[in-house]
C-alpha cells in the first residue's frame, strides 16, 4: 500500500513515540469494533487522524513545519485509515451478516 507525504509523516511519528502509538492502537481497535464495516471504520478514521495532524502541527515537529510551509493537507488519509484497520484491527471488526445481500465491489 502505497501513503502519500502527510499519511506517511503520521505513520512515522506514531512508530518514533510509543504512547501515541499505543493509543492510536486502542483509537482503531475501537472504531473498527464499532463500525458496522471496514469501510465504514476508515471513514471515520480518516476525519479523526486529520483532527490528529492538526492538532500536531500546532505543537509538534514535523507537522509544524510543513504546516508552517504548505498548510493543511490538501489530500486524503484514507489510505493510512485502511492500513491501521488491517494491521491492528482486523480481528475487531464486525463479520458479514450471512443473510445480507451481497454487495458489489463499484456499486
Amino acid at each position: 500500500m502505497s501513503l502519500n507525504r502527510a499519511e506517511q509523516m503520521i505513520h512515522d511519528y506514531l512508530h518514533a513515540h510509543p504512547d501515541e502509538l499505543r493509543h492510536w492502537r486502542e483509537v482503531v481497535r475501537r472504531e473498527a469494533g464499532r463500525a458496522a464495516d471496514a469501510h465504514g471504520a476508515a471513514v471515520v478514521l480518516e476525519r479523526e487522524l486529520r483532527r490528529y495532524h492538526e492538532e500536531r502541527a500546532a505543537v509538534a515537529e514535523p507537522f509544524r513545519g510543513v504546516a508552517l510551509r504548505e498548510g493543511p493537507p490538501r489530500t486524503s488519509l484514507r489510505n493510512l485509515a485502511e492500513l491501521l484497520i488491517r494491521l491492528w484491527a482486523a480481528d475487531a471488526l464486525k463479520p458479514a451478516d450471512p443473510e445480507a445481500p451481497p454487495r458489489l465491489p463499484y456499486a
